[in-house]
This record gives structure tokens, C-alpha cells and sequence, in this order.
């Protein structure tokens, strides 16, 4: 009897070691295939991975994450995936059950963001603004933690994630050098960040922006006319020259708010329309997280310090 237990837990022994071998050789005869959810995390996870992973995002350009349900075809492209990256903190809320069924091979690019600073989000505990790649430091961050978790699945390839890492690391700095620089153009009175929702909240904190959105940090709860009326008001009574409408919500509220404003006396223009929740067409520079925060800082620049 006891020869047979023995032989047993040596069988058990031997699989539960041959079991992540087999894994490892499986994966590196093929390309990590990996699902993302946002515009902006796929980028980060093609930028540390580069050829060794495949990158499919479910979003696309012009959709609202806050408000994405996953189609069935998502779903059986998530089950398929070695591995899958989303934002985190509720801001695929619409997701979570998904997410949750593949516990493991799912991970959070936030997680690596020391709670601290993050932007709190209400009056909820333990609940935060989830637009954190506005701040390009902390975007810096992500992009370490996507590092983490694809030397975690792809153990392999791990100097190549990390040569990767680095010099995208070194191409972020650069981007934030140049915010820097071209946010100084803009006059301290004029630093107000109208917006169609309030997604710009950690780009205000890192800039030196106050921050007015007329719908909250998620889109789903609709903006009333009472809120119309009151950024209307905000707007009028600061003068404030210029407003944005966000690639991913329809621009119509945003055209309530300046008649509005008009009807005070006051002309607001749209100064442009800014990357939010997504990002541009893909093969475009907007379509990339350092194209689409140029663009964002170089509309908001060009409307708010007169040059335009």
C-alpha cells in the first residue's frame, strides 16, 4: 500500500513539474498573445513586448470605455489569451464579470500606483479617478508594472522586455520634458481645462491646471441641465476663452454650454477636440499614447495662451 501512495504522489510530483516546462516550450515557439483593453494600455503592452507579443485591443478609436460590454467575441478572445491587460479601477466597469472569470491571467496596469497618488474619486473610500495616463509620470509607472506581468507569463523573454521597457521609459521622459515646456506658454490666469467630462483631473494636478468637467469621471450618468446652466455660469463669470470636446462623447452637450454662455454676453469657442478615454486611428500619431498626449497638450496650448 505504501509503495503504491509513494508512486502516486511521485507521479503528481513529476507532473506538477513538468507542467510549467511544457508551458514555457509551448510559449516560446509562438508569439505571447495577449488582449488589452484600452486604446492606451494595448500601446503600452506593444511598446515593453515589441515582436515577441501579439497585441489585440478591444477598444477602438472613438469608444467609451465607462460604458463598453463585452461582445461575445471578446469574451472568447480573452479565454484564448495568455494574458490580458486593462486599466483598472472601474473604469472597464461595464467588464468586470468578464475580467473576473479569469482570475490569474488578468492584470490591472494601475495596480503598480502607489494609492497615494491617485485622485480620489467622490465621496466613496478606497474609490479613484481612473484617467491616470494623463500624468505622464504616472503613465511611467504602468508601464513598469506592464513589465512585471509579461516577464510573470513570458519568463523567457525577460532582457527583452527590459531593453524595451527602458527605452520607451527614456522616450517618456522626453514627452514629459516637452508638456513642461509648452503648458509654461500658457498664462497662469488662462490655466482652466474645460472639458465634456472630467477625465483631466491628473493632467491638472501634474500641469498646474484647474479642471471643470460638465459630466463627471465616468460617462455614465448623463449631465442635467442644471449642469449646463452652472458650467455655463463658471464660464462666463472667468471669462474663460475656450472649451473641448473629447473624441469619445458626442459634442452636442458641450454646444448647449456655449449657447448658454452666450446668452450671458459672453462668447466661449471649442478649442479643439482632445483625446479622452481613447485614442486616434490606429497607424496614425494620435494612435499612439505619445502622438495622443502631444495633440492634447499642443490644442490645449494653441487655445488657452492666445496663439491660435
Amino acid at each position: 500500500m505504501t509503495k503504491f501512495v509513494l508512486a502516486g504522489i511521485a507521479s503528481i510530483l513529476l507532473l506538477a513539474g513538468c507542467g510549467p516546462a511544457e508551458d514555457e516550450g509551448e510559449l516560446a515557439g509562438r508569439s505571447v498573445r495577449v488582449v488589452a483593453t484600452t486604446g492606451m494600455v494595448a500601446d503600452a503592452v506593444r511598446e515593453v513586448g515589441g515582436d515577441r507579443v501579439e497585441v489585440e485591443a478591444l477598444m477602438g478609436p472613438g469608444i467609451d470605455p465607462h460604458l463598453y460590454k463585452a461582445s461575445e467575441g471578446d469574451v472568447r478572445r480573452i479565454e484564448q489569451a495568455d494574458a490580458v491587460f486593462f486599466n483598472g479601477l472601474h473604469l472597464e466597469a461595464k467588464m468586470a464579470d468578464v475580467l473576473e472569470r479569469i482570475e490569474g491571467r488578468a492584470f490591472a496596469v494601475t495596480e503598480g500606483i502607489p494609492r497615494e497618488r491617485l485622485v480620489p474619486a467622490g465621496d466613496f473610500e478606497g474609490a479613484y479617478d481612473p484617467h491616470v495616463w494623463f500624468d505622464v509620470e504616472l503613465w511611467q509607472l504602468v508601464v513598469e508594472e506592464v513589465h512585471d506581468r509579461l516577464v510573470e507569463v513570458d519568463g523567457g523573454s525577460a532582457s527583452l522586455y527590459r531593453e524595451n521597457a527602458d527605452a520607451y521609459l527614456e522616450e517618456l521622459e522626453q514627452l514629459q520634458a516637452y508638456v513642461e515646456e509648452q503648458v509654461a506658454r500658457v498664462p497662469a490666469q488662462r490655466r482652466v481645462l474645460v472639458t465634456a467630462h472630467d477625465a483631466f483631473e491628473y493632467f491638472g494636478r501634474a500641469y498646474g491646471f484647474e479642471v471643470r468637467g460638465l459630466q463627471g469621471i465616468s460617462t455614465a450618468a448623463e449631465a442635467g441641465a442644471g449642469d449646463v446652466q452652472a458650467l455655463a455660469d463658471f464660464i462666463a463669470e472667468r471669462r474663460i476663452p475656450a472649451m473641448f470636446v473629447e473624441s469619445s462623447i458626442a459634442p452636442r452637450t458641450l454646444e448647449a454650454v456655449r449657447e448658454a454662455v452666450r446668452s450671458r454676453g459672453f462668447e466661449v469657442e471649442i478649442g479643439g477636440s482632445l483625446y479622452s478615454d481613447a485614442m486616434g486611428d490606429e497607424g496614425t500619431e494620435e494612435g499612439t499614447y505619445l502622438g495622443m498626449v502631444r495633440h492634447n497638450v499642443d490644442e490645449i496650448v494653441s487655445a488657452l495662451s492666445g496663439s491660435s
